[in-house]
C-alpha cells in the first residue's frame, strides 16, 4: 500500500493512545469514516513503524511509536503561538532550504510564519559558503519560514538567534553537554559540531520577501557513516548521552525557544538575543583568524554588535566589523 508521504495526516492517531484502547466502531462514529477506512489507517500506521496491539473486542491500542516526525507527534507536544504550527514532513529531500524556498514562492509568500519543511534524510543538504551538509536519518534536518518586516539590517543576527535557540534547547534538555556556539552558525562540544544553521534570504528590489533558516542537528545519526574527511569533527546526542534521544521532544522545544527569540527580534529587544548568544559563544576574547573570501583578518575578537556583526581588533589596534565570514582553526 502507498503512503502519501507530503500529506502524512492520519486521523486515528487523534484518538489513539498508549493508555486507552479503542475499537473499530467507536472510531469509525468520531471519524465518521468507514471501517475499511480505518483499517486503511492501521496498515499505514504499521508501514511507518508504529506498533499496535490490536484486540477483536478492545481494539487498538499504541504500544510503540516509532522514531519519524510526523506533523501531528510534533504539533501535540508544541505550546508555540505560530512556530512549527504549520509543518509539511518528507521522507528525503534534495534539501528543506530549497523546499522552503520553493513552496514560499509558489504561495507568493502567503504561508503561514513559521511554517517548517522537516525530512528524515537530505540528498543535498546545504551549508555555508556552498558546502554540502550531510544529512543522514536520525537527525533533523528542518527549515523554518519568517516573514521579518524589519531585516535588512539585521540578517546576521537572525544566524545567532537560531544558533542561540538551538544551544538553549540542548542546554536545558542535556545539562550534562556543555555547548558552544562558533560564530556564527555552528553549535560544538568538545569542539565536535552537533548543529550547523543556514540562514538565507529572499528578495524584490530591495525589499526582503521571505528569510528561511535551515537548521541541521546531528540527533540519532552515527557519525562514523558519514564520510571521513568530516567524521572527526562531527557528534551526535545520542553518541555524547550514551542512549537514542526523543527527536519529537526536541524539536518541541526548539519551537518554544525559536519563537521566544523571534518575539524579542520583532519587539527590536536586540540584546536578549545577543547576551543570550553571548553565553555559549567559545570566540570572544579570543585571537582568531577569519576568511573573509578575498582576505583573512587576523585579531582579538571583542564582541558583537547589534546586527550580529563579529567585532574584530586588529594586532593594529583597527577596529572591523565582520557581517559574513569563516573562522579558521
Amino acid at each position: 500500500m502507498e503512503i502519501n508521504h507530503k500529506n502524512l495526516d492520519f486521523p486515528i492517531l487523534y484518538y489513539l493512545s498508549e493508555e486507552h484502547s479503542i475499537n473499530k466502531t467507536e472510531l469509525s462514529n468520531k471519524l465518521l469514516l468507514t471501517k475499511t477506512d480505518i483499517e486503511k489507517q492501521v496498515e499505514q500506521l504499521s508501514q511507518l513503524g508504529y506498533h499496535l496491539s490490536i484486540d477483536a473486542k478492545k481494539g487498538y491500542r499504541i504500544v510503540k511509536r516509532p522514531d519519524i516526525l510526523l506533523p501531528f507527534e510534533i504539533k501535540k507536544k508544541l505550546t508555540t503561538s505560530y512556530i512549527g504550527q504549520t509543518i509539511y514532513y518528507f521522507p528525503e529531500l534534495s534539501s528543506t532550504n530549497t523546499m522552503a524556498n520553493q513552496m514560499a514562492g509558489e504561495m507568493s509568500g502567503k504561508m503561514p510564519e513559521g511554517t517548517i519543511i522537516i525530512a528524515e534524510k537530505q540528498s543535498g543538504g546545504k551549508g555555508r559558503s556552498g558546502k554540502k551538509w550531510i544529512s543522514p536519518p536520525g537527525g533533523i534536518w528542518s527549515s523554518i519560514i519568517f516573514y521579518p518586516l524589519d531585516i535588512s539590517t539585521h540578517i546576521s543576527l537572525f544566524t545567532l538567534m537560531a544558533a542561540a535557540a538551538v544551544a538553549r534547547t540542548i542546554d536545558k534538555l542535556f545539562p550534562q553537554i556543555r555547548v558552544h556556539i562558533k560564530w556564527p552558525n555552528d553549535i560544538l562540544t568538545g569542539g565536535r559540531k552537533i548543529c550547523g544553521i543556514l540562514t538565507e534570504m529572499s528578495t524584490e528590489k530591495k525589499n526582503v520577501k521571505w528569510v528561511i533558516v535551515g537548521i541541521g542537528i546531528n540527533v540519532n545519526n552515527d557519525s562514523s557513516c558519514l564520510p571521513e574527511e568530516i567524521r572527526e569533527n562531527s557528534l551526535s546526542l545520542k553518541e555524547i548521552t550514551g542512549h537514542p534521544i526523543n527527536r519529537i521532544n526536541l524539536i518541541s522545544h526548539l519551537c518554544s525557544e525559536i519563537e521566544r527569540f523571534y518575539e524579542a527580534f520583532k519587539n527590536k529587544d536586540y540584546s536578549l538575543i545577543i547576551e543570550e548568544w553571548k553565553t555559549y559563544n567559545n570566540v570572544i576574547g579570543k585571537k582568531i583568524k577569519v576568511n573573509l573570501g578575498e582576505k583573512i583578518i587576523i585579531g582579538e575578537a571583542i564582541g558583537i554588535d547589534e546586527k550580529g556583526a563579529l567585532i574584530l581588533k586588529t594586532d593594529t589596534a583597527e577596529i572591523i566589523e565582520i557581517i559574513s565570514g569563516i573562522i579558521l582553526p
